[in-house]
């Protein structure tokens, strides 16, 4: 019998986007397979809609708003399969994502797929390839990660029960950061990253309003540092070499913003992180755009213009794909299946 693949999706206010993520799951060629959603406390009708695909064998349960990474934890204790696929509310699988990447299988190989983003559009996901879309050691994998400040799309993983339960569960003290946490241990768990090429995953990108964006948030922020210095802690404890530490202290300057200059003991601890790597921080950079507001106001004041102008321009291009999505929708009078449908045409 072919082995059973367990869909695993928390939800939270995701009303807009369940229904097709939904169909992107009913969907896959993989055709053992179970559909778990787990709603985190929505105030929504996202329960609602998730129910409406129990017909098609999906499971729905609910629980008070605890956030995601409880939400994940409860769908894989609910879980039966011998691998796991984690799937975000909003987020799209190819039909043969899932099949794909099964025939490449093996119960400590860890596998990645493609993935590209999108806002509206799925059609118009934008598939580019970084330093991780190949086969990597776990070692390798954390050093690109770091030194490149790269990542893998959550549902980008498909995972053996064995390693899912080596890696444990979610840390439900992290906020933004937890997949990256979260993976960081399944592959120090694993022998190493298979790369599946052809299998894709779309992501929604929501900008300021996703769950990973940090912002100004005090709690994400602090919780972000946390999830930082447990990556280090894990690829030093795989190796402890020259390379390493000099990704380290690349991963330290490249997210040094985010502290910089509101967290004056978070900058100070990652400096003296740095320096016990041999290494030491950089002023991080701003646009040349902005320097005159930081001679004028001072480098915090710069990097909020900075960081509302990034928000503007999201919004802007939010809109505009919006607006562009429904004329597409109107003109070929979208059904419920056409987003699938606009996946395998893509």
């Amino acid at each position: 019998m072919k082995p059973l693949v367990s869909i695993l999706i928390p939800a939270f206010n995701a009303e807009a986007w369940i229904a097709d993520t939904l169909r992107s799951a009913v969907a896959q060629t993989w055709e053992r397979k179970e559909i778990i959603v787990v709603d985190d406390g929505s105030a929504d009708r996202t329960a609602v809609i998730a129910r409406s695909f129990e017909r098609d064998g999906v499971r729905v349960f609910t629980q008070t708003n605890a956030g995601a990474a409880a939400a994940r934890n409860e769908a894989y204790r609910r879980s039966h399969g011998d691998y796991i696929q984690w799937l975000d509310a909003d987020d799209l699988l190819a039909p043969d994502k899932i099949a794909l990447q099964m025939h490449a299988r093996g119960p400590r190989t860890l596998l990645s797929s493609e993935w590209g983003e999108f806002l509206y559009r799925c059609d118009h996901a934008s598939f580019v390839p970084t330093e991780l879309w190949c086969n990597l050691t776990p070692l390798e994998w954390l050093v690109r990660k770091l030194a490149y400040n790269r990542h893998m799309q959550t549902a980008t993983w498909l995972v053996s029960r064995e390693l899912t339960d080596a890696a444990g569960q979610w840390d439900t003290s992290l906020l933004g950061d937890d997949d990256g946490e979260y993976f960081c241990r399944v592959l120090m768990a694993s022998d190493g990253v298979l790369f599946v090429p052809g299998a894709k995953v779309y992501y929604r990108a929501s900008g300021n309003t996703s769950l990973s964006y940090i912002g100004i948030s005090e709690r994400k922020i602090r919780a972000h540092w946390h999830s930082m210095r447990l990556h280090i802690n894990s690829i030093l404890s795989l190796e402890d070499s020259e390379m390493v530490r000099a990704a380290c202290v690349r991963y330290l300057n490249n997210w040094l913003i985010h502290f910089y200059p509101e967290y004056p003991e978070i900058v100070d601890e990652a400096g003296c992180l740095a320096a016990s790597l041999g290494g030491h921080l950089e002023t991080p950079p701003l646009s040349w755009k902005y320097m005159w507001i930081k001679a004028l106001l001072g480098w915090g004041a710069a990097k909020r213009c900075q960081m509302t102008a990034r928000s503007v321009r999201w919004s802007v291009q939010r809109s505009w794909d919006r607006a562009l999505f429904h004329v597409e929708s109107s003109k070929s009078f979208r059904t419920p299946q056409s987003v699938t449908e606009g996946i395998r045409n893509s």
